[in-house]
């Protein structure tokens, strides 16, 4: 039905990336629809150039997603694959333009207009990273205890008044404006982030929004004018510029007097259960590669703002999570950006039967995530 040799079958068991639903008595593997399903994924991530190790990081215990939500994720790929396709195409057209035009060919410059290969690694990235959010979001929509959302209770902090000129920096799938879509009337709001694909992604759940706009650029580099804003959201995302200080100056620059910064980050404290969880396991596993709280967190934010604003104000959200599925703490932690995958896939029926014995009970697990209100 797939296409596939028996061969490949048994390796993707062996691998534990598509194992059978039973073994049969005479030692026949039997599959059924749904692990069929979950072999047209491999077969679709695999023909869009995902190696096997980022496919079985993606769809393990790919439990979250409906077969439609999941056939919506590949049309996606798709369709940024197929736009991919169609800026190499005028890549060459203008590479071809820049050789006519001149005599001494700088070959570098060529080899960068016609990278192909580092395309196809920021197409699969932006596909990664969009999932992997979507496996995060879900795990604390899923299992928070505080009845008002993270992202609802983010917004109530914002002091918008009519006529406002808001800038969100690092918008990401712009989730903050879709739960809180129907309290955006009479603002003007900008939604920039430095990934084109999820910008892309965040006018897919926008687009409606006539009063929203999307810019693709760098915090470090905001290109607006001095004091053209009256509000500039960072959600999370301070402690991922190359240089805080910069983004900052360049923060209070596009501010208006009295202009306010929404700063929202986590502490130390953060999810420190499945850390703890990781670690018992293999302590050569780390989740990040850096800690994003020691470089901007609640517990030093206050002291790197300071230094460009007067006022400032922190508020923490109270909430922790309840879980008591182990496949909904695997996919989180897969989901991470650290070095777990090299530890885990290599031996996942054993890393899986850890989890599952050390969730006997629902796992109790700290959140500590709060906002800096910091005016100009």
């Amino acid at each position: 039905m797939a296409n596939l040799s028996i061969r490949t079958i048994r390796y993707y068991d062996q691998i534990g990336l598509l194992k059978p639903s039973k073994i049969a008595d005479n030692g026949y593997r039997l599959y059924t629809d749904k692990d069929f399903i979950k072999l047209q994924k491999i077969l679709s991530l695999k023909s869009l150039g995902f190696s096997l190790n980022d496919i079985f990081a993606q769809i393990i215990n790919d439990n979250t997603l409906s077969l439609q939500e999941s056939l919506d994720l590949q049309k996606q790929m798709i369709d940024k694959k197929i736009e991919n396709l169609q800026n190499i195409k005028q890549s060459l057209e203008k590479t071809k333009e820049y050789i006519s035009d001149n005599e001494n060919i700088d070959w570098k410059e060529v080899w960068d207009r016609i990278n192909f290969d580092s395309m196809e690694k920021e197409l699969v990235e932006q596909y990664k990273n969009a999932n992997n959010i979507n496996v995060r979001i879900h795990l604390h929509e899923k299992y928070s205890q505080n009845p008002i959302q993270w992202f609802v209770w983010l917004f109530a902090q914002y002091d918008l008044k009519p006529g406002m000129k808001i800038l969100e920096i690092g918008c990401g799938n712009g989730k903050l404006w879709t739960l809180n879509q129907d309290h955006l009337d009479d603002l003007e709001i900008i939604l920039s982030d430095v990934s084109l694909g999820m910008l892309n992604d965040a006018f897919k759940n926008l687009s409606h929004i006539s009063n929203i706009t999307y810019q693709c650029f760098d915090g470090q580099q905001i290109p607006f004018s001095d004091e053209t804003f009256d509000i500039v959201i960072a959600n999370h995302v301070l402690f991922y510029v190359a240089d805080l200080s910069l983004a900052l100056k360049e923060i209070k620059r596009v501010l208006k007097p009295n202009g306010k910064l929404y700063a929202s980050t986590y502490g130390m404290k953060h999810m420190k259960e499945i850390t703890e969880l990781v670690k018992e396991y293999d302590p050569k596993i780390t989740l990040s590669n850096v800690s994003l709280y020691d470089i901007f967190g609640l517990e030093n934010g206050y002291d790197i703002l300071k230094l460009y604003f007067h006022q400032i104000d922190m508020r923490h959200h109270d909430d922790y999570l309840l879980v008591d599925n182990a496949n909904d703490i695997i996919q989180y932690i897969l989901s991470c950006h650290g070095n777990q995958s090299e530890y885990i896939l290599k031996d996942y029926p054993r890393f899986e039967k850890y989890v599952l014995r050390k969730m006997k009970k629902p796992m109790y697990i700290t959140k500590d995530a709060g906002v800096f209100i910091c005016e100009k």
